[in-house]
């Protein structure tokens, strides 16, 4: 199993920027990819931004050019630096860890936390 911890959320005017956590623990080992999701009211949740361990990052349009997605081996810690947010930025924003095991590929999430983006 692994556990994922997010943190950062919160209100910010359009314009502005936020940084949010994701702290892994359990089982981390063969971790394929960190990355993020989006989940805005009445929407499906959306991917948006990925990690792919030794692979490079991978964004979707939206973000692309105001978000960055790093990652610190040592804390097992994935960031999302979000700028320039803008009101259709506002959503639930979810960790997501893909790990390899022994008996196949299994997903993992966080718990969720909130941005809002106010115009």
């Amino acid at each position: 199993q692994v556990q994922l911890v997010e943190s950062g959320g919160g209100l910010v005017q359009a314009g502005g920027s936020l940084r949010l956590s994701c702290a892994a623990s359990g089982n981390i080992y063969s971790i394929n990819t960190m990355g993020w999701y989006r989940q805005a009211p009445g929407k499906q949740r959306e991917w948006f931004a990925t990690d792919i361990i030794g692979g490079g990052t991978r964004y979707a349009d939206s973000v692309k050019g105001r978000f960055t997605i790093s990652r610190d081996n040592a804390k097992n810690t994935v960031y999302l630096q979000m700028n320039s947010l803008k009101p259709e930025d506002t959503a639930v924003y979810y960790c997501h860890v893909l790990r390899s095991g022994s008996f196949g590929v299994f997903d993992y999430w966080g718990q969720g936390t909130q941005v809002t983006v106010s115009s």
